[in-house]
C-alpha cells in the first residue's frame, strides 16, 4: 500500500489550507499538489512545491516585467521556438519539488542525474518499513541476446514462479535478520550498520528538487520506450504532472524531444539520397552496421 490512512490524512489536511499569495500559480499543478500517484506496488510520486508557469518561461525569454501585452498563442509559439532551437536558460526559471518513494536499485538509476537536489530517507536514524518491489510475472524477462542494459523474452511457467519465490524469500530472509540485528534486547547493531544486508528492491523515499530544462532532460531518456520498465513508471508519472504544470512547454517537449529523433551528418547524408530516389545500402551509406540498424529502425523499415 503505497500511502497510509495516515499519510492520507496528512495530505488532505495540507490539501484543506489555502494560502493567498501574488506568486505564479499554475491551476493544472494546484490540482495534484500533494497528492500521491501511485508508482509500481508500493511507490509514489507527489508534488510539495513548484516555481513558475509557462508564463515565467516566456517573461525569463523576453525579460519583461510582467505576462505583458502578448497573446497566448504568440507565447506558445516562443515557447515552441526556444524549445526548438535547444535554448535551456528560459526553462531553468522554473523549478518542482518532488517526494519520491521508490526502490532503491531505481534509485540508483535516477541519481546518476546530478542536476539535482536530493535529500534521501536516511536507515542511519530511522527504520526501513518492510516495502520491497516485486515484479508483475510479465515484467519478469530473460537478459537480451542483442543488448547488454536490456530485457529478452518474458520468462514463463516454472522459470517465472521459481524467480518470484526468489525475490520473496530473500526479501523476507534479509527483513528478518535486519529486525534481528537491530533488536536492542538482542544483537543491538547499530542501525548504520544493520542496513547493509537489505536487498535493493527495498523501498527508500526523497525529496527531488530540480529545474524545468533538467526534468525534460531526464524525462527524455526515462520516458523513452527502452529505458528500463520500472524507472519508466515514475518518468511516466512525472510527466503527466509536468504536463499538468506547464502545458505549453510540455506540448513542445514532447514534439520537439520525446517524440523526436536526431540524426547524425552521414545519416542526414543517407536520407538525402534516399529523397532524391537513389537506393542506398550499408555497404554504401558510409554507416557502420548499428548506425545503419538504428537508422532503418527509424524510418520503420527494421
Amino acid at each position: 500500500m503505497p500511502i497510509t490512512p495516515e499519510q492520507q490524512a496528512e495530505i488532505a489536511e495540507a490539501r484543506s489550507k489555502a494560502h493567498p499569495t501574488l506568486r505564479a500559480v499554475s491551476d493544472g499543478i494546484e490540482a495534484q499538489l500533494y497528492n500521491a500517484v501511485p508508482a509500481l506496488d508500493h511507490g509514489f510520486v507527489r508534488v510539495i512545491d513548484y516555481m513558475g508557469d509557462d508564463a515565467a518561461i516566456v517573461q525569463a525569454a523576453r525579460v519583461s516585467y510582467g505576462k505583458g501585452t502578448k497573446a497566448a498563442r504568440d507565447d506558445r509559439g516562443l515557447i515552441r521556438y526556444l524549445m526548438r532551437h535547444w535554448h535551456s536558460t528560459p526553462f531553468e526559471m522554473c523549478e518542482i519539488k518532488l517526494h519520491v518513494k521508490l526502490p532503491i536499485f531505481v534509485a540508483r538509476q535516477w541519481i546518476r542525474h546530478r542536476t539535482a537536489n536530493v535529500n534521501e530517507y536516511s536507515a542511519r536514524y530511522s527504520i526501513l518499513d518492510k516495502e520491497v518491489y516485486i515484479p508483475s510475472p510479465e515484467h519478469l524477462a530473460a537478459q537480451s541476446t542483442t543488448n547488454r542494459q536490456g530485457r529478452g523474452d518474458v520468462l514463463e511457467g516454472e522459470d517465472a514462479q521459481r524467480v518470484l519465490e526468489i525475490l520473496k524469500g530473500d526479501a523476507d530472509q534479509t527483513y528478518a535478520h535486519y529486525e534481528e540485528m537491530l533488536d536492542e534486547d538482542g544483537l543491538g547493531l547499530a542501525r548504520e550498520l544493520a542496513r547493509m544486508n537489505l536487498t535493493l528492491n527495498a523501498y527508500t523515499q526523497w525529496y527531488w528538487k530540480t529545474d524545468l530544462h533538467n526534468l525534460f532532460h531526464i524525462l527524455r531518456l526515462r520516458a523513452d520506450p527502452h529505458s528500463q520498465y520500472e524507472i519508466r513508471v515514475y518518468a511516466d508519472a512525472i510527466g503527466e504532472l509536468t504536463k499538468a504544470w506547464v502545458p505549453m512547454a510540455w506540448e513542445a517537449f514532447e514534439d520537439y524531444r520525446l517524440t523526436a529523433e536526431q540524426f547524425s551528418g552521414p545519416a542526414m547524408a543517407v536520407l538525402k539520397r534516399m529523397l532524391a530516389g537513389e537506393t542506398v545500402t550499408q555497404a554504401d551509406s558510409g554507416l557502420s552496421a548499428g548506425e545503419w540498424r538504428e537508422l532503418q529502425g527509424v524510418l520503420g523499415k527494421g
